[in-house]
């Protein structure tokens, strides 16, 4: 691991850092002033810089900003006695990881170098990660849509417009829209405009000059200069503010577009890809979006199907997390029961994608054993089961493939407690509609009548097991008849009722 760089003016700062770093095995290197550690820079780079604002000669901005022109990726951390908002403004525009006021409590100093760190040695190991890792994975038929609209697209310079709900994959599609081009040689630079202050956004989109604005002490490139020559995506781009709409649409119209505070036009060879999860038409219509730039950005859309769409794809995604999750925390990966992951196909899973990561990163860390059950599933998911009371199973009452009328079973389902009651109900009857839907391409003739026999047949199984094969009570409990329970019975070869 490279050493972790400190520059200041002030020896007791210097010394402070170093001996408290030393104490974490962390080897340092230090600098009285920034043109020393520029002109280190040629001969090597460090892991992580810590660097003041004011020293004699160069700042610690511009020490920043040459970092930042050369390695974009190196994480600095810039220390001011002088705590004050333009201050804090300019090194967060000029790309700093972090800002630390000083005094600083060391302990936190030390935890946010130790983040710096973290984040340097992710950033040096994630081309390999990219490289070993499937770019988009998907077998439903919406998302093999997907995967054939990316392989038209992908040698065309045209502008993308990607909907869909957050956490469905936008920006997985944005990449391997620009991983597949002609541009994949040059950056791909990403960029959600709802993550950044209005004030700030200008700045970061098309960079500014020096005296732009107070704590501008240097020019800086903006992300369409960082994705000359490739693709710069756009994420939320509904939620850009409405007068930079209109600099965006310029740079879509004529490709030129002026720094904050430059009097230079600046020429784009981008490719833009812009993500939304809201309607534009709809907020074209509330006057919060311009009707001429969605049309320069609608060109081509590509929609992305919601995971309630493409349940099918859940069972793979769910084992790619686990073994994933497992990986990075150096443990064996864990598997999910039949009835776990039927339960799991069965949520609709609002957050999509994100939301099934981040429950099987969830599940690695938190759930007992290696075979995960769904009374191990997280308790927002399922209600905490009753300490004395047999923790209850989860079974949809069609699957594919369920045995024939008649033949020797047992209910498929167990109460459960009311928070799984809804999810339940989706998993059975999405089960349902794909083996209607199985029947109906194989041919089968009168799918309803042999549905409804099995539907018939689990619903009295149910009654008869709740109420210990009681018909009377059984026949009360589904409300019909004690005639119509008995002639069921003998129409279905239910075996395990009684006599009442």
């Amino acid at each position: 691991m490279k050493p972790i760089w400190i520059v200041d003016d002030d020896e007791s700062i210097r010394w402070v850092l170093e001996k408290a770093l030393a104490r974490e095995n962390l080897i340092t290197r230090s600098f009285t002033n920034a043109r020393d550690a520029i002109a280190a820079l040629a001969d090597e780079t460090p892991q992580v810089l810590v660097s003041d604002i004011r020293m004699p000669g160069a700042s610690g901005l511009e020490l920043l900003q040459t970092v930042k022109t050369q390695y974009p990726g190196l994480p600095v951390i810039i220390m001011t006695a002088f705590s004050d908002l333009d201050s804090a403004v300019a090194a967060f525009q000029g790309g700093a990881f972090e800002y630390l006021a000083k005094p600083f409590d060391l302990e936190k100093a030390v935890e946010l170098i130790r983040r710096a760190l973290e984040e340097s040695l992710r950033e040096a190991s994630a081309p390999q990660i990219i490289s070993e890792t499937p770019e988009i994975l998907g077998q439903a038929p919406a998302m093999q849509d997907v995967f054939r609209a990316i392989g038209r697209l992908a040698q065309s310079n045209v502008t993308v417009l990607i909907t869909g709900e957050s956490g469905s994959g936008k920006e997985l599609v944005a990449c391997a829209l620009h991983k597949h081009s002609p541009r994949a040689a040059r950056p791909f630079i990403a960029l959600n405009t709802a993550a950044i202050p209005k004030d700030l956004l200008e700045s970061e989109l098309f960079g500014h000059e020096r005296g732009a604005f107070t704590g501008a002490q240097t020019s800086r490139r903006g992300r369409f200069e960082q994705a000359e020559g490739g693709t710069l995506f756009l994420d939320e781009i509904g939620d850009m503010p409405f007068d930079l709409q209109t600099r965006l649409l310029r740079v879509l119209s004529d490709g030129h577009f002026y720094r904050v505070g430059g009097h230079q036009p600046q020429k784009a060879n981008v490719r833009v890809i812009a993500a939304t999860h809201q309607n534009l038409e709809q907020r074209v219509k509330d006057g919060l979006f311009r009707e001429d730039l969605y049309h320069r950005l609608n060109v081509i859309r590509l929609r992305l199907p919601s995971l309630r769409e493409r349940r099918e794809d859940i069972p793979l995604l769910t084992r790619y997390f686990l073994v994933q999750s497992a990986s990075q925390l150096g443990v064996e990966a864990k598997r999910m029961s039949e009835p776990a992951m039927q339960f799991l196909t069965g949520l609709d899973l609002p957050g999509n994608v994100r939301q099934l990561e981040n429950l099987c990163n969830w599940i690695t860390v938190m759930a007992p054993g290696q075979t995960v059950e769904v009374k191990d599933l997280p308790p927002d998911l399922v209600s905490t089961l009753d300490a004395v009371a047999p923790a209850p199973s989860y079974a949809p009452a069609f699957v594919p493939g369920l045995p024939a009328v008649g033949a020797p079973q047992v209910s498929a389902y167990t109460p459960a407690h009311p928070s799984q009651v809804a999810a339940d109900a989706a998993a059975w009857q999405t089960l349902l509609e794909s083996e209607a839907a199985g029947l109906l391409a194989g041919g089968q003739p009168d799918v309803m009548e042999v549905l409804g026999r099995q539907f018939e047949s689990v619903l009295i199984r149910a009654a008869l097991k709740h109420t210990h094969g009681r018909k009377n009570d059984a026949a009360v409990r589904l409300g019909i008849g004690r005639n119509t329970i008995t002639r069921k019975i003998q129409e279905l070869g239910i075996d395990g009722a009684g006599d009442d």
